[in-house]
């Protein structure tokens, strides 16, 4: 269950949160998705063209088109979430809002990227912070826009009972719709949708064949912070730069009529690249830096110091040739050996939570991207196998994978396919897609999102998604591409039936409690 409802959730950010960050901030959860796009550079794919195009076919809806913003983002600061407090580190030191256009109205809707990109949510967006904005604005603030705020473009959004359900996957699970079309050289027909809005099996606004037309995904918006560790932007690594993402996410999310000047792109990235953020201080376990403890955004800052493309690479793919270690998180070695008395149980858990991340074996089957890749149908792995980049949790070289989060159907535990009990996929449509050439050709799957697919082509890229950067987590439910983990008791409990890991009730709760702490 959630840690707080989301009213006492409200009242906490209005009394806490406005001590940091101003009442304005607070006021304005909106949104912008820092990504689905890269639009503006010549020799885009296709799908640029085809989302611009549906992007301007949607109806602007500007509402209030002034995006409330604090006056300022100060160098360090921390704001409430739901187990503590998430801290974030402004490298660049204070920015002046009005003066820097990642907090600028550069489209028509009235669209910032501070809209989906909120300090207070770890610089993404938690569906606490969505639905107190619908409260606050009967659904009319910036993040609630038809062209990727709804579930449908042409969805009905005239009254507040209409734009409840037209945001119904935003206000439940935090997404944002996705809409790519189908690659010329798919090697994949989409041989059937069952789609509750329609969305996809409309013509106007999804297939118009098996293998044409728009496809139509829900996801979550990634945070804006720790850039500097990514090394896929968006979750199908489709954005070939930050630059393009900026342009892009202005001319489709923010229904931009001309793409950001060169300075102003420029503002963007220069503004969310000197951000670091991780979760500062937690209920059970206190001040996350205390007794000589690294956690918190500051100890980030030698984290990303000593960072490189494939610094802990378990394929080999290191390239000083260091090999792989299973420790990957050291952030409260310390508390092991702190002879205080403060918290003791609290980080006496984290402590025990850090570990079992470290050392759990976990037999690795059925992972589209790894086991048929390597042709090893078991790898004797840990979390740090997928999880590897030290003190940071994403994978240091580009892995995109498939682990069972984006399919639906029956469970199978022996090959990995079908839809894992933990995770809540309601609300989705599930696509039938049969491979038709290439070297899966006969292969059919049956998922809610074809992932990397959409953008390659290939039929081993079905479902297949990057691991995103752990620190922060708690400030940014619910988890995974498809907000399907509603918590992190959610997330460990599918990796617990994902991979028959034999965790004890203890580990479990203590593994919970370290990544709170991220």
């Amino acid at each position: 269950m959630p840690r707080f409802h989301d009213r006492r959730r409200a009242r906490r950010l209005l009394t806490s949160r406005a001590g940091t960050m101003g009442t304005a901030a607070i006021m304005s959860v909106a949104f912008g998705i820092m990504g689905n796009n890269p639009v503006h550079a010549q020799g885009a794919g296709p799908w640029v063209r085809d989302a611009v195009e549906q992007a301007r076919s949607v109806p602007h809806d500007p509402g209030p088109t002034s995006q409330i913003t604090p006056p300022r983002i100060p160098t360090h600061f921390n704001a409430e979430d739901a187990s503590g407090q998430i801290g974030s580190l402004n490298t660049a030191g204070p920015t002046v809002t009005a003066t820097n256009a990642f907090f600028q109205n550069l489209g028509s809707n009235g669209r910032t990227c501070f809209s989906c990109h909120q300090p207070g949510d770890g610089w993404g967006i938690s569906t606490s912070s969505i639905r107190f904005t619908f409260l606050t604005s009967a659904g009319t603030a910036p993040i609630f826009r038809p062209v990727d705020g709804a579930v449908c473009p042409t969805a009905d959004v005239s009254s507040v009972t209409a734009r409840r359900s037209a945001y119904s996957l935003l206000l439940s699970k935090g997404l944002i719709r996705i809409g790519l079309p189908v690659p010329a050289t798919a090697e994949f027909s989409i041989t059937a949708v069952a789609d509750p809005y329609g969305c996809n099996t409309n013509p106007a606004t999804g297939l118009t064949g098996p293998q044409a037309g728009i496809v139509s995904m829900y996801r979550r918006p990634l945070p804006s912070t720790n850039l500097g560790f990514i090394n896929a932007i968006m979750w199908d690594g489709r954005e070939p730069s930050l630059q393009s993402q900026a342009a892009d996410a202005t001319l489709i999310h923010a229904q931009g009529a001309a793409a950001p000047t060169t300075d102003q792109i420029n503002q963007i990235v220069a503004f969310e690249t000197a951000q670091l953020t991780a979760q500062s201080h937690d209920d059970a376990a206190g001040d996350l830096s205390a007794d000589h403890a690294t956690g918190g955004p500051s100890g980030l800052v030698a984290t990303l110091a000593a960072f490189f493309p494939g610094i802990n690479d378990p394929l080999g793919g290191n390239p000083k040739g260091l090999p792989f270690s299973r420790v990957i998180f050291n952030l409260y070695d310390s508390w092991a050996t702190a002879t205080s008395w403060d918290h003791l149980f609290g980080r006496l858990a984290v402590l025990r939570g850090q570990t079992i991340f470290n050392t759990k074996p976990i037999a690795i089957t059925g992972v589209n991207g790894l086991n048929d890749s390597l042709g090893v149908p078991t790898i004797n792995g840990f979390c740090g196998t997928c999880h590897d980049s030290p003190n940071v949790g994403n994978h240091s070289v580009k892995l995109p994978i498939n682990i069972g989060i984006a399919n639906a159907g029956p469970f199978d535990a022996s090959t990995g396919t079908g839809a894992v009990a933990a995770l809540d996929i309601s609300g989705l449509p599930v696509f039938s897609v049969s491979c038709v050439s290439g070297p899966n050709q006969g292969k059919s799957y049956t998922v809610t999102d074809l992932g990397r697919a959409m953008i390659s082509g290939k039929c081993a890229d079905i479902g297949k998604v990057k691991g995103p950067i752990l620190r922060g987590l708690a400030a940014r439910a619910p988890y995974f591409h498809n907000g399907s983990a509603a918590t992190l008791d959610d997330v460990v409990t599918f990796y617990q039936q994902r991979f028959g890991i034999n965790f004890t009730d203890q580990e479990k709760s203590d593994l919970v409690a370290f990544l709170k702490t991220l």
